[in-house]
């Protein structure tokens, strides 16, 4: 089976990104190196593209019942625009995926690790039958880039309609970047403080050059890995 490429394909390319096979995509594993942009993180900002995530959507009243059903973490309590991690688990307790869960006003929405997309979906959809519910993929028509490290509010600013850096950590806010709607939490698996970003496809090298513009530094998995390792 052929390797999936993330909106950001290209730009990796054009940036000289060393591509690797990742969970069923292509994805950068260093652009320098990995301890150059690890310390940039570290020190300064890091962008990463998390497009391979798969990016769910569920609407319908029983929306909150399907997603308690299946997850580990007690979605009723959450406060709209929160986000919260947790398990998909299969019937004998055994771990299916970690996702993080987000909830707005009137609907949903999940992140889903990129190797277990149609796992977690044939999972999801196996609930919701007999339940009014609609589940939305809507991972190959967004991308997902997190800007991550102790400047990375700052670099932020002015990019989006809304300021996000008001946002407390584990929260998301809908905006808009350059008059599209995106979806902006604080949220990051890097050890600092940052912000993940989802946005319409067409616009996700515009936001990279964007960010790098401003100062971020392109950074692959290999970086990701040992900021999480430590």
């Amino acid at each position: 089976m052929s390797l999936l490429r993330t909106p950001l394909y290209d730009w990796h390319i054009q940036h000289k990104g060393r591509m690797v096979p990742f969970g069923g995509w292509e994805m950068p594993v260093q652009y320098s190196s990995i301890l150059e942009e690890h310390k940039a993180v570290r020190n300064r900002a890091g962008l990463f593209d998390i497009s391979h995530m798969a990016r769910l959507n569920f609407t319908g009243q029983d929306a909150l019942a399907l997603i308690d059903h299946v997850y580990t973490n007690d979605a009723s309590q959450m406060k709209v625009g929160q986000v919260r991690y947790g398990l998909i688990c299969n019937e004998s307790g055994g771990i299916l995926d970690d996702v993080l869960v987000y909830r707005w006003a009137d609907s949903w929405s999940m992140v889903v690790n990129a190797s277990n997309r149609l796992k977690i979906l044939d999972w999801l959809r196996f609930f919701a039958h007999k339940r009014e519910v609609q589940i939305e993929d809507r991972t190959f028509e967004t991308a997902m880039l997190a800007i991550q490290g102790p400047q990375a509010l700052e670099l932020s600013r002015g990019l989006f309609e809304q300021d996000p850096s008001a946002l407390r950590y584990y929260f998301a806010m809908p905006n808009r970047y350059r008059g599209a709607e995106c979806v902006v939490s604080r949220t990051g698996y890097t050890g600092e403080d940052g912000l993940e970003i989802i946005v319409p496809k067409d616009l996700a090298s515009t936001l990279a050059d964007d960010l790098l513009q401003k100062g971020a530094t392109p950074c692959g998995l290999g970086a990701r890995d040992t900021l999480r390792l430590e």
